[in-house]
């Protein structure tokens, strides 16, 4: 099982890590509310947990044109 990040965005995977190589803690994951747990971090029924962040190429498009943040997949 794997401990996998995407884009929120656009989809782009961003990183992925064998849940063996890391912590909760290493990845910050326990300083998250609940709230915002729930908001970022899904399970796969495959067992992959799946953290959903904005990728820089995103992030800076949404910098130049905060609309798009309106918008349910903006960049896809």
């Amino acid at each position: 099982m794997s401990i996998r990040y995407t884009c929120r965005c656009c989809g782009m995977k961003i990183a992925e890590f064998a849940e063996s190589q890391v912590t909760e803690a290493q990845l910050g994951f326990d300083s998250l509310t609940d709230e915002d747990r729930a908001l970022i971090i899904s399970r796969e029924e495959s067992g992959d947990t799946i953290v959903r962040i904005t990728c820089d190429f995103c992030r800076e498009a949404l910098n130049w044109n905060p609309e798009l943040s309106l918008v349910g997949n903006p960049l896809q």
